[in-house]
């Protein structure tokens, strides 16, 4: 049977000014998955998730979120959409109640009152329920804001790196929440630069310069990339590190704390050049599971910068 799709777009592309700042981005998010965007800061993430959500009308392209044009049916989209932006964007200056107050009323959504107690108490808020939102910790504002984007129940939650600037704890809590509605079928699509969040979702789309480098289920990225990995640990890595990537067969070298991560598409190439490290006295060299960072970066030395 087909998976439901809730975000079926095609050809997106936006300029500002003479810049492509997207340029024919297309995907495809099943109904009731974790999607990231991952990829750096400026590589277009924000302004793709806001064509999506009918914030921003593409140049070109289209497609449908939750069975609705993007184009001509926005504000249907928008109806029915949780967007958490990356800056705080509730009032500072109001409480935690009265800011999800005013967010109910602005859904018109019945029983105001007993909404916003039943959102205090989800999200474990109620006794800082009359705390000034800006006297709140990062952590504390993160939680807020998912529980005013999710006030009225959206059928899809759009967060744009929602977790910028909190504690890992707060992160962690934070990603237990993503999971617990995304179990009850709400399709979520994250925006973020950190590959520790990126393992949380089931779907990853690599962003760089205003063009998507790839996108597959998280577990099958590795494969899809075709990257072999060999890690290597030992002391005084630094002369090591210079001389693998002049070596034939090693197409990538990153280093990763006391280790170095060294890889290539040609297996074979890829293992004369770390043979003779093996057996060799201070390093230990063995076979590694290519990950999304090695993933990430091997895609991104080929990606063309468009403020070029």
């Amino acid at each position: 049977m087909a998976t439901e799709n809730v975000i079926d777009v095609h050809g997106l592309t936006k300029m500002f000014g003479d810049k492509r700042v997207v340029d024919d981005f297309s995907i495809q998010v099943p109904k009731g998955a974790i999607y990231g965007f991952l990829g750096p800061n400026g590589s277009g993430k924000t302004t793709t998730i806001r064509m999506l959500c009918g914030l921003l009308s593409p140049d070109s392209g289209g497609g449908t979120a939750l069975g609705y044009d993007i184009i001509a049916e926005s504000r249907a989209i928008k109806m029915r959409v949780g967007y958490m932006t990356q800056r705080f964007s509730l009032y500072e200056d109001m409480t935690a109640r009265e800011n999800l107050t005013f967010v109910a009323r602005l859904h018109d959504l019945p029983d105001v009152r007993g909404v916003v107690d039943a959102a205090l108490e989800e999200y474990e808020m109620t006794p800082r329920a009359d705390q000034l939102a800006g006297q709140m910790s990062g952590g504390w504002k993160q939680r807020l804001a998912l529980a005013a984007a999710s006030l009225h129940e959206p059928q899809l939650l759009l967060l744009d790196e929602p977790t910028a600037g909190v504690d890992p704890k707060a992160r962690r809590d934070f990603w237990e929440r993503i999971r617990g509605r995304a179990d009850k079928g709400v399709s979520v699509l994250v925006s973020t630069h950190y590959m520790d969040e990126a393992v949380q979702c089931d779907y990853i789309a690599f962003m760089a310069y205003g063009r998507k480098l790839i996108d597959a289920a998280a577990a099958d990225i590795a494969q899809e990339v075709k990257l072999n990995t060999w890690r290597i640990e030992g002391r005084d890595l630094h002369e090591l590190y210079q001389r693998l990537k002049k070596t034939p067969g090693v197409e990538q070298v990153a280093r990763f704390g006391s280790a170095l991560h060294v890889s290539g598409r040609d297996k074979e190439a890829l293992d004369r050049a770390v043979a003779p490290l093996r057996g060799q006295a201070g390093f230990e060299v063995v076979p590694a599971k290519t990950g999304l960072e090695e993933a990430f970066i091997y895609l991104m030395g080929g990606a063309e910068d468009n403020f070029k």
